[in-house]
């Protein structure tokens, strides 16, 4: 019986700042930030932004909604998501950009999507059969760009696994 070992990678671009990005993802994660700022965190103290480019170029934004009765809330990326999937059915996803802040804290590193918002990403990428980009920071400090989500959710389980 014989193992193969096999080694998934991917690429990334990180820029120190806002104003090393192009003007359409400067603008897209402004939209995250603004969206953060009015994230519903009582709970947490994190607040959370993202901002959905669609092929229109519409935004559309989301941001963390929590509730007493834990998990009932929603991470922004989610909110974000779904909006855009409800006001433009079949029209696809460019980019997403998400961006965090704590209310205890500075948030000095890049905050990417957690677990569900990843498989949520990634359902649209399946959907669209085509990448969505990604941006994300934290309050400040460097951004992270991916060319898809497939990037950090490899193997993901989709739609193909259900036929």
């Amino acid at each position: 019986m014989g193992v193969r070992r096999v080694m998934i990678s991917f690429e990334f671009q990180e820029y120190e700042s806002l104003t090393d990005l192009t003007a359409v993802d400067r603008q897209l994660m402004e939209a995250a930030i603004r969206a953060r700022d009015h994230a519903y965190a009582p709970y947490s103290g994190f607040n959370v932004g993202a901002a959905v480019l669609m092929e229109n170029g519409e935004l559309i934004i989301g941001n963390n909604q929590e509730n007493a009765s834990y998990p009932s809330g929603l991470c922004a990326e989610r909110v974000a998501v779904f909006q855009a999937g409800a006001l433009f059915p079949e029209m696809p996803i460019k980019a997403i950009a998400v961006t965090a802040a704590s209310k205890n804290y500075t948030v000095k590193k890049p905050a990417a999507p957690c677990g569900n918002c990843r498989q949520a990403i990634a359902e649209y990428e399946h959907r669209q059969q085509g990448p969505i980009r990604l941006l994300f920071m934290g309050e400040e400090g460097t951004i992270i760009v991916c060319n898809s989500l497939a990037d950090i959710l490899p193997l993901a389980f989709d739609r193909s696994y259900l036929q």
